[in-house]
């Protein structure tokens, strides 16, 4: 009788350890099944890179994106793969001034740039001025500053920049965006005719931006169809400056303190 009370005992303890064990597993792949599904439609985290967004973006900004406000295209879940259908599923926009995290065509790469051309539309620059259909964005000079220009943390310049407020026609507000080298190949351009499905994708520094000016050859955005919009940008999570490293905790007081859910204009 001993030996039998004994032993259900164990069976007891073993069946208990054995829930438990798959309780927990049940309940981390609720929570990766959940984090999966707000990834892939709701939003999704990006890291600003460079300086190609500057002055509303900065290099080291750790931004959020919405996906349900653009629909979904073919990168939608990155990395897991998304059925490949032409054009968008549920698809609303986007619209002139937003600015969204998308992937040029041949490129592995997520770019982040302000939508200034739709579908059907002609841009050019002339003088460093904006024109579309033939008609040029407002700009408003703001202030000239020094601005000092990084690559992957290397300094490559630094310039007397001039710093302009930009509104484009249709209503979006206006936005800040820089001009750092006056009459340069970025400041006067031939004319672009934005295809049919596709948006014309540039950077607020206009003359540090591989956007719709260049051509995917030369790692620039080139037109970007539809299907490879990812998401819009909505706010600024947090900041890291170029001394931050996750894995040196001697450097996690190196964050911009004024920049923690900052919106996006």
């Amino acid at each position: 009788m001993l030996s039998k009370k004994s032993k259900t005992k164990a069976d007891t303890k073993d069946t208990a350890s054995d829930g438990g064990f798959k309780e927990s597993l049940s309940t981390v792949a609720w929570a990766l099944g959940i984090a999966l599904i707000l990834r892939t439609f709701i939003f999704q985290p990006f890291t600003i890179p460079t300086g190609s967004m500057y002055p509303g973006l900065m290099e080291g900004d750790y931004v959020i994106t919405s996906k349900y406000s653009v629909g979904y295209g073919r990168y939608a879940a990155l990395p897991l793969p998304f059925p490949d259908v032409k054009g968008r599923f549920l698809g609303r926009g986007p619209e002139r001034g937003d600015v969204i995290v998308f992937r040029p065509d041949g490129i592995q790469q997520n770019y982040i740039k302000r939508v200034v051309g739709l579908p059907g539309e002609r841009l050019q620059m002339v003088d460093g001025v904006l024109q579309i259909n033939g008609a040029p964005a407002g700009m408003n000079l703001v202030r000239t500053e020094p601005y000092t220009h990084r690559n992957g943390g290397s300094i490559q310049g630094t310039y007397s920049a001039e710093l302009y407020a930009e509104t484009l026609p249709g209503g979006a507000p206006s936005h800040l965006i820089y001009d750092g080298i006056k009459n340069n190949g970025a400041d006067n351009t031939s004319v672009f005719t934005v295809p049919a499905g596709h948006y014309f994708m540039m950077g607020d520094n206009r003359d540090f931006s591989g956007d719709s000016r260049v051509p995917t050859t030369r790692q620039g955005a080139g037109y970007v169809p539809a299907e490879n919009i990812i998401g819009r940008a909505e706010f600024i999570l947090a900041s890291v400056d170029e001394d931050f490293v996750i894995f040196k905790p001697w450097t996690w007081a190196n964050f911009r303190g004024n920049r923690f859910f900052k919106g996006i204009e």
